[in-house]
Formats: C-alpha cells, structure tokens, sequence
C-alpha cells in the first residue's frame, strides 16, 4: 500500500511538473524607482525638480523555451514641471528596451541609446542566491523568498574638468541588496530583466529595500499572439564591453557628468 502512495506521488509530482515546463503567456509587472534616494546631499535642491517615485509597466512573453521582456511605452514622453516662475519643464522618454532569453544559457539584450538601437549577446550569470523560508502572495500565487548582495566595480565618467582623467580612473565599489519572490508554478528560469536564475518564476524584486522595486501586477496563461515573442533583429551587434565603450564616448562629446559604467 505504501508503495502505490509514493507511485502516486510520484506520478502526481511529474504531470504537475510536465504541465509547468508547457506554460505559456505574460506577465505583466510595475517598476517603482525612488528618484530621490541617490541625490547626493549637495544637490539637494534637485529635489524639488523631479518627482520622488517614477513608475513604469513591463510585460514578460514567455514559453516553454524562450521568454522576452519589454517595457511598455505608453507615452512618447512624461513631463513635469520643475516649479517655480520660470516655468521649466523637463522630459523623460522610456527607451527601447527587450531583453530576450533562449533556454537558460543565451540573453540578447535590446538597447536604445541616442536613437540607435543595439543587440547585445551575452550568456546568462548565475546569481549566488540564497532561500529564506518567508511566503507571500503576489498575483496570486504563493512566493518564496531568495535574496542575495551583489557587489559591481563601478567607474564614474567625470568629464570637463581638469582632473577627468583620474578621477574616470579610480573604481568605486557598490553594494546592492536583491530581494525576491518566486513561484514554482510558473516555469523555472523565468523573471524581469536579467533576474531569472531560480527555480521558478520571479514575480518581485526589491533591490536596496525600495530604492528600485518591480513587482508583478497579473499573470495571463494563455497561447501567445503572433509576433508577440521574438528574437530582438533589428540593431547594430555589439558585445557588452563595446557597448560601454559606445556609451563612454558620446557621453564624452556631449560633455556629461557623472556617467556610471559597470565592470
């Protein structure tokens, strides 16, 4: 009798497990950003310019072997005044961004930067996660907790005054705290960005407690449309280091300040 319970059980645990791996359709998140939490002290004044919280929509396709996320622009541009009489506006445009996922091994990233576009191939990183044992509900399905610290070796472009060069030389170290919720409900491998090395699909992340928060807002299971998951095609092929270096350099021309590069 034991023995049929476990062969039940067992089977059980495949079809469930047969039935997660042949999942398709979208998910579809908010990002919440914290625009104030990284002004440094000196500009505070920059405060009273910007809004404290910026909030955009991703969705993410996905089937049992592939997955694409993208940011839904739903306006060329957000304005917002900066107050006072001089009636200053600024302007943010999302970009163009996917980042595509085939298998568990290869990531093409999307870019837009100064109105080029940029595919960028890279294989995927395994995050150094580590399992609490905290539930929640998000979407409605039951999450567990992982988190991890990941630490960058970062560069500031400081450019236009008479010590640039050494100050872009000089690394700076930065911590950030990941926290996320996943569910092994939705197939494995799957999550906004390049958060997608755990054993089911992530539905949050919190990085910094707040600083930077995605969080799932309604999972749809159903068959995808045509064109609605596919290999980003159009832009120029770049590594990732090439990419950088694109970036350093028209920053460099339009002699910006403060420019952050990861290593």
């Amino acid at each position: 009798m034991k023995k049929i319970i476990l062969l039940i059980g067992i089977l059980v645990s495949l079809t469930a497990l047969h039935v997660v791996m042949a999942q398709t359709g979208v998910i579809n998140y908010e990002q919440k950003i914290n625009m104030h939490r990284n002004i440094p002290a000196e500009r505070e004044g920059m405060k009273a310019m910007i809004p404290e919280f910026r909030t955009t929509k991703q969705q993410l396709f996905f089937n049992p072997s592939e997955s694409l996320y993208k940011t839904v622009v739903e306006d060329e541009e957000e304005q917002f005044s900066t107050g006072g009489g001089g009636g200053m506006r600024m302007s943010f445009r999302m970009p163009n961004t996917e980042i595509y996922m085939q298998g568990s091994d290869k990531i093409i990233s999307k870019q837009e930067f100064m109105g080029k576009n940029y595919l960028i191939e890279d294989s995927v990183q395994m995050s150094p996660w580590k399992f609490g044992d905290q539930v929640k509900t998000i979407a409605g399905y039951e999450c567990r907790m992982a988190y991890y610290t990941r630490t960058d070796t970062v560069r500031s472009m400081m450019v236009g005054g008479p010590n640039a060069n050494q100050q872009a030389r000089q690394p700076e170290v930065r911590t950030t705290e990941i926290t996320a919720w996943y569910t092994d409900k939705i197939r494995p491998f799957l999550g906004p960005e390049r958060y997608n090395t755990l054993p089911g699909a992530i539905l949050a992340i919190d990085m910094n407690n707040g600083e930077r928060v995605i969080v799932a807002k309604s999972v749809e299971l159903r068959e995808l449309k045509k064109n609605e998951l596919k290999e980003p095609s159009n832009g120029t092929k770049v590594t990732q280091t090439e990419f950088r270096k694109v970036m350093e350099e028209q920053m460099k021309q339009m002699g910006g300040r403060g420019m952050t590069t990861r290593n």
